[in-house]
């Protein structure tokens, strides 16, 4: 990706270019049988709302990010939003309506996670290299990192945050170069200090805690693979090891929320769907779409109600974007919330 705001366009249109099927009915042979069940159940959502249309500046629309805010709003980001278009969007998932509460002329926003530290909503800006953050209820934009970590700038994509309130953030740096440079960074929740945990990663995207703070799952989208950080209780890395290689065919492995009995969810980019896994590796099930849903072509993140099992997923492509429901394994707690 490029980071200068004069190429913004060409940074939406490549964020835009960034499974699984349940079983199906016996057919009576053993080995086609064992294959279908480990590939897991099918879990069906169902659509909720649209939230925008495709639009005509960027020729794109991209959902992300989801977070439940503790005003009961979701919301909700629009990477391609050109200037004067919601870029961060509340939802009211009970009534089925929505309005803009933040839009700009700069930010190409990639995730929205709240931080337990200052309660301030924090997004991504994927196309600036920076990390800013709102007022909870949207407006008071503020910078709370810009600058090159280790001698380079980032391309931050998702965020999660420690029970301190520390950011951990995925770098994709090297995705429009097709190189490994990528990272997962370290922000101290001040914003004064950046530590590179893991280096020469391919596209790193998704980056949740697991459901002990423990270590930290991240996704890489050009190897489709999911790998594990193991963290000491300073914040830094004891070992790191790929955890899961995930068969997505031509999608791409996209943002990760954990549920509370430490399940994964994996979004997809380049098909409407998620992959489900266990904390050891074993897909439990994937959520797809009905059949009659068109134009959807990206799954790209999920927030599952605090406290309950209903899971909201953003869903985009040019048929526009939209919330689709669907109902989790376990329920939702901060890593499944937003990131």
């Amino acid at each position: 990706m490029q980071t200068r705001s004069g190429r913004t366009f060409a940074v939406l249109a490549m964020v835009g270019t960034l499974v699984l099927t349940g079983c199906g009915t016996q057919s009576g042979d053993p080995e086609e049988e064992e294959a279908a069940a480990g590939a897991g159940r099918t879990i069906r959502a169902q659509k909720v709302m649209q939230l925008t249309e495709v639009h005509e500046e960027t020729r794109m629309t991209l959902l992300e990010g989801p977070v439940f805010g503790e005003d009961g709003g979701l919301y909700v980001v629009d990477v391609t939003a050109p200037e004067g278009k919601p870029k961060v969007i509340r939802v009211d998932v009970g009534s089925r309506t929505s309005r803009a509460v933040h839009t700009d002329g700069r930010g190409a926003y990639t995730s929205a996670q709240f931080s337990p530290y200052d309660g301030r909503l924090y997004l991504s800006d994927f196309a600036h290299g920076e990390i800013v953050s709102l007022a909870p209820g949207g407006g008071d934009r503020r910078t709370f990192f810009s600058g090159e970590v280790d001698g380079a700038l980032m391309n931050p994509d998702d965020i999660a945050f420690d029970q301190e309130g520390n950011l951990y953030v995925s770098d994709s740096r090297g995705l429009s170069e097709g190189e490994a440079l990528g990272r997962v960074v370290r922000i101290s929740r001040d914003g004064t200090r950046a530590t590179t945990l893991a280096g020469e990663l391919a596209a790193p995207n998704g980056v949740s805690f697991d459901v002990d703070y423990q270590g930290l799952w991240f996704s890489e989208l050009t190897e489709n693979r999911i790998s594990y950080l193991r963290l000491d209780e300073q914040g830094e890395v004891t070992s790191r090891h790929t955890a899961i290689r995930v068969d997505a065919g031509i999608a791409q492995t996209d943002s990760i929320a954990v549920d509370a009995d430490g399940n994964l969810y994996q979004g997809l980019h380049g098909r409407a769907a998620m992959a489900v896994y266990d904390r050891h590796g074993e897909r439990l099930a994937t959520v797809e779409l009905p059949a009659r849903a068109k134009g959807l072509e990206s799954a790209t993140n999920v927030a599952i109600t605090p406290g309950g099992t209903k899971a909201y997923m953003t869903v985009s492509g040019p048929g526009g974007g939209y919330l689709y429901a669907f109902d989790a394994l376990a329920e939702g707690v901060r890593q499944s919330n937003g990131g």
